[in-house]
């Protein structure tokens, strides 16, 4: 069993990070051939292509001037440790015992829009590409196409046909995977809060707690559905109830 969850837009790049050893991109050259298409951008190409301010088209269009191959320290770091947004906040990766580590790195994935698919302890250099950002990549029409047949074949190297794959990542992201092609069985929890009666999906919470049961995922190291359901951090707890399909377990808080 292993899970794929969603990067994040907040890094962090300043803060102490644990003494593991770091890996190297599954896939470099796709990386660099598209950095180097962001590198060529202006900032206000960049501005006008992601939608962001000035200020951050300019710090980006800085980064991708300066990135290097292979990816080496200090500018590179393990991307787990370095992400910095809601789904990371669950997941408290800093916090996990070092006899854990392990298992982050064999059971966790992580999609990119620059990377395609990182584990948690492969070196990324700062960076913005949104998986959803609208740019061909030679006769791909945008991001996910670009990625998903690499990113599918390297899933099926590591799953197989009795495993499962557990979705922690946002609609956007997960469009990089093809589960048709996909060897092993895909189940993608969903997590809802009870407001005044009625089940609701609140994105910062459903971010939370998607890092919450990837944590579960390494710590308790669940092997079926039936394991999976056990999760109940933060006050979750599986509804037999409200989950219509097996396959899209519901937890309610």
């Amino acid at each position: 069993m292993k899970f794929v969850i969603s990067p994040a837009k907040s890094l962090n790049f300043e803060s102490p990070i644990p003494e593991v050893k770091p890996t190297e991109l599954l896939f470099p050259k796709e990386t660099e051939r598209l950095q180097k298409l962001m590198q060529k951008k202006s900032v206000k190409g960049l501005s006008k292509l992601m939608g962001i301010s000035d200020a951050l088209a300019q710090l980006n269009w800085e980064r991708y001037q300066q990135f290097q191959f292979p990816m080496q320290a200090p500018l590179a770091k393990p991307a787990v440790f370095v992400f910095d947004g809601d789904v990371y906040q669950g997941l408290k990766a800093h916090e996990l015992e070092a006899s854990a580590w392990d298992t982050l790195q064999e059971r966790g994935r992580i999609l990119s829009g620059l990377y395609g698919l990182l584990r948690p302890f492969d070196s990324i250099q700062p960076y913005r590409l949104e998986m959803g950002t609208s740019m061909k990549v030679g006769v791909a029409a945008n991001l996910p196409a670009f990625w998903k047949q690499k990113i599918t074949q390297q899933l099926n190297t590591e799953l197989s046909t009795e495993d499962y794959l557990i979705n922690l990542a946002s609609a956007e992201y997960f469009k990089a995977i093809d589960q048709k092609m996909l060897q092993a069985r895909v189940i993608s929890p969903e997590f809802r809060e009870l407001r005044d009666g009625k089940l609701k999906m609140i994105s910062f919470f459903a971010k939370k707690a998607r890092g919450m049961m990837a944590r579960f995922i390494v710590e308790q190291g669940p092997e079926t559905p039936e394991d999976l359901i056990g999760f109940s951090a933060d006050n979750y707890r599986f509804s037999e109830t409200h989950t219509q399909d097996p396959l899209k377990p519901v937890f309610i808080r």
